[in-house]
């Protein structure tokens, strides 16, 4: 696995960790903290099914695809912040 992957892969599982937690505390939280739970949760799992496929890729492009769901995962890790915050 490149370094790429790895990191894309990590940041994925440690998302779904954060989340699955969050999801535990969910039932404190506001209801637009659970909204944007719910809207965070699947857009983390849209971004792991469009990432099981190109784990093992080995094209250049495939590096700036990595680089767009680095991105994401970054976006969906600072709203899981939020919610754990607003928790």
């Amino acid at each position: 696995m490149s370094g790429q992957n790895k990191i894309v892969a990590d940041l994925i599982r440690g998302l779904k960790h954060e989340r699955d937690e969050l999801k535990l505390q969910a039932h404190l939280a506001s209801m637009e903290a659970r909204e944007e739970l719910s809207r965070l949760g699947d857009k983390l799992d849209e971004l792991d099914r469009q990432y099981k496929p190109l784990k093992d890729a080995v094209q250049t492009s495939a590096d700036d695809v990595l680089d767009s769901m680095k991105l994401v995962a970054y976006e969906i890790r600072d709203g899981l912040k939020r919610i754990r915050d607003a928790v």
